[in-house]
């Protein structure tokens, strides 16, 4: 079972490497909870945090997609999406993060 730690100062392109070799789904990161905008890789997640407590985490690949995306919003004040491996469609969020990479 594969595990994902993150903490303030990755940047947002090895976040998403990390992610895809933990899990095999892809990670979408935008710079606020609303998905609007991307954000850039090279940004680190502490300078995207507007007032988030930031921190390090660990999850682990039987966490459900929607609590990830919850509990990443919740530390980070960022929005992350995670799609299938191909990148062409939103995973469900009531699968988990192991599910999700073999979409």
């Amino acid at each position: 079972m594969a595990d994902l730690r993150i903490d303030s100062r990755m940047k947002v392109k090895t976040l998403k490497a990390n992610f895809k070799k933990a899990f095999g789904a892809t990670l979408r990161v935008y710079t606020t909870p609303a998905c609007k905008a991307k954000a850039d890789d090279e940004a680190t997640l502490g300078s995207l945090m507007a007032g988030a407590k930031g921190g390090e985490a660990t999850f682990g690949s039987n966490l459900r997609v929607g609590n990830f995306e919850k509990k990443i919003t919740e530390m980070y004040g960022i929005g992350v999406q995670v799609a299938n491996p191909a990148d062409t469609k939103l995973s469900d969020n009531d699968i988990t993060l192991a599910a999700a990479g073999k979409e």
